[in-house]
């Protein structure tokens, strides 16, 4: 009974700061209620015994993003954002937006298969070589080509960034 407590706090918490983080109007508390977001996505790695995944949420998410978004958000000019109204007009697109939202989750959720057959890395086979060693062997070996793409993707956003901040130097 007491796991099924905290799973229930910690997806409340998640699914109510998500909605905080999208509902608030000055950014620096959207920032701030995501940084609440990222530590309680980290207690829910280490109630699912995946202290890896917990320690890099909080150092690569809570940490290095949440600079970088205040870092963007400080270095450009919201205030005239800020005093604006958001939802004006598109209201209707948004309700409609979401009921096919709503029409696909549920169509997705239906197909899910609650406990799928056992693969090769079961919680013995996990615990007998370490999380981190189960994490690199499935990295490097099954998902090597979405782990390059990936790099390759982040190398090209991080090379458009510094063009992009040295045209408005000159």
């Amino acid at each position: 009974m007491l796991p099924k407590l905290f799973f229930a706090y910690f997806a409340v918490v998640i699914v109510g700061t998500s909605i905080l983080v999208i509902t608030r109007k000055n950014p620096i508390h959207s920032v701030l209620w995501m940084l609440v977001l990222f530590v309680h996505i980290a207690a829910l790695y280490l109630f699912l015994n995946a202290e890896f995944l917990a320690a890099i949420q909080i150092i690569i998410y809570a940490g290095a993003i949440l600079v970088l978004f205040l870092f963007v958000i400080m270095l450009l000019n919201l205030k005239r954002e800020e005093m604006e109204k958001r939802f004006q007009k598109q209201w209707p697109l948004g309700v409609f937006a979401g009921m096919v939202f709503i029409v696909f989750l549920v169509l997705i959720l239906s197909q899910i298969v609650v406990f799928p057959q056992l693969g090769p890395y079961s919680i013995q086979a996990i615990q007998s070589e370490g999380n981190l060693m189960t994490v690199g062997k499935v990295l490097y070996t099954e998902y090597l080509l979405p782990f390059e793409i990936t790099s390759v993707i982040l190398l090209v956003a991080i090379i458009g960034a510094v063009v992009l901040a040295k045209r408005k130097v000159n």
